[in-house]
């Protein structure tokens, strides 16, 4: 008797368990990419006393917050490329800023797989990879989307103004300037935004107009299965450009825009980052704060719509956090721009209320190259070949608590970084965009164990000489691996 019950329950149990592991199939994405966020400007990490993101709280308590998340690069557009390809960026030659950012044509997108399968598909905001022109793959309806609605640009783009005719202006100032022998003169991008193929001269504030459009492409699109990339240019510089009413109402100054005809670039830069801003902070805030309104309207719209159990959200910066515009690392050590944690380890928050975990922290190592494999996992679709993540539906499911990447490597020219575990090491040869950006690095070979030591204080190289050698060798493979190409 007591056999027929062990039996009884065993299989009680089997069923049980293959219950728990059957998620529904081809529910709605939403991916949300911020723009310079600091690891720890979400006040649900408790990092920050200064800031406040009710709505990104709201995310993270219906689903997991993750700590050791990672981005493939430390600055914008290489990292994207590797978020919407799923693959180190390194494989295609591109390390750094640059054209060779532009996605292959050996490689395959998010939204060219689940376009395939029937999702509809759109993009708002920022893409910023490769060239900016409609008639590249770049540009997202050459990659798998079908509506787009924002801009290809660098981060200069204007929180205020979007107006072609007003951009050919300004660059004819710029034009003069250099003619003058102004250094280091960079336009501020003023122009429209593209609505399809179209440009769209308006007025407001950019992360208004990103919300308002994916609240649009959601509404229009709620009876449909659909992938919707949503890339806010918050809190990105140049963060001063706020609202006048706001400024007002909370008593800031303000500061101004760059004028070619007046001042110097790189002194007007300088003066708006750390430490000469005393309003950096301030308005950095701002900026988050108006973004985090948008995520909440965007939350507000899909459960009004009654589409919350059946809508994945994932939320991720696309590098560290930028400190020389007042951003927030936390404990972590450096900047975008370079490959200590703080410019490589970021805010991410996956979400899928009645289907995955809620109200979770994990501290597995992932990287944004999984989101990809997971979401091919989630919708049944066939994942690239060419793809790097790995798929971590069972860790979000809680299924698998121990999945995570053995070995995280990065390349930038310049900085090499190996986390395997508990240990990194980290190489840097070259001071020079760091000087420029004005964030600190030293050059050299480091090893950190980042249990004990996640702000990168204590250089352990010398301790073990025999990590160091085991993590070269790592990195040597990888490198390998990597110059082989797609």
């Amino acid at each position: 008797m007591k056999l027929f019950f062990s039996i009884i329950s065993l299989a009680l149990l089997n069923i049980i368990n293959v219950y728990a592991a059957a998620l529904p199939t081809d529910p709605n994405i939403i991916v949300i990419v911020t723009d310079d966020q600091g690891y720890a400007d979400i006040s649900a990490t408790g990092l920050a006393k200064d800031v406040q993101t009710p709505n990104i709280d709201r995310l993270a308590r219906q689903g997991t917050r993750f700590t050791n998340a990672y981005v493939t690069a430390p600055i914008c557009n290489v990292s994207r490329l590797g978020l919407i390809t799923g693959t180190y960026n390194q494989r295609q030659g591109a390390y750094w800023y640059g054209k060779k950012a532009s996605i292959s044509p050996k490689l395959t997108t998010i939204p060219e797989v689940l376009k395939r399968d029937g999702y509809k598909t759109g993009y708002v905001g920022k893409y910023h990879y490769g060239y900016y022109s409609s008639d590249v793959r770049d540009f997202p309806l050459n990659h798998g989307f079908e509506f787009f609605y924002g801009y290809g640009g660098n981060g200069r783009q204007h929180f205020l103004i979007h107006n072609d005719d007003y951009d050919q202006a300004e660059r004819k100032k710029l034009k003069s300037y250099k003619k003058r022998g102004g250094q280091h003169g960079q336009a501020l991008e003023y122009g429209a935004f593209w609505n399809g193929f179209d440009r769209d001269n308006r007025e407001g504030f950019s992360t208004e107009i990103y919300g308002e459009k994916a609240r649009e492409f959601i509404q229009k699109n709620k009876d449909n299965k659909f992938y919707l990339q949503l890339a806010f240019n918050a809190v990105h510089n140049f963060t001063h450009q706020l609202p006048v009413d706001y400024l007002k109402k909370n008593n800031l100054k303000g500061y101004h825009d760059w004028d070619p005809d007046t001042e110097d670039y790189y002194t007007w830069y300088k003066n708006s980052r750390y430490p000469n801003n005393p309003e950096g902070r301030a308005h950095y805030l701002a900026q988050l704060e108006y973004m985090d309104i948008e995520i909440g309207k965007l939350l507000d719209s899909i459960e009004e719509q009654g589409l919350t159990e059946n809508t994945v959200i994932m939320l991720v910066s696309d590098n560290g956090g930028a400190t020389p515009i007042y951003a927030d690392n936390g404990p972590l050590r450096g900047s975008k721009y370079l490959l200590y944690e703080g410019g490589i380890r970021v805010p991410l928050i996956v979400s899928w209320p009645g289907n995955f975990q809620e109200n979770s922290v994990s501290d597995n190592i992932i990287s944004t190259m999984d989101i990809f494999p997971t979401l091919t996992n989630l919708t049944s679709s066939a994942t690239p070949k060419h793809v790097d993540g790995i798929d971590i539906t069972d860790l979000l499911t809680g299924k698998n608590k121990h999945l995570e990447h053995q070995v995280l490597v990065w390349d930038t020219g310049h900085e090499t970084a190996i986390r395997q575990g508990k240990w990194k090491l980290k190489t840097a040869t070259d001071a020079q965009y760091a000087e420029y950006e004005m964030v600190d690095i030293e050059l050299g070979t480091f090893l950190y164990n980042l249990d004990e030591d996640p702000g990168e204080k204590t250089d352990l190289s010398k301790q073990h000489p025999e990590i160091v050698k085991e993590l070269t060798q790592v990195y040597k493979v990888w490198k390998k691996d990597i110059k082989q190409g797609l």
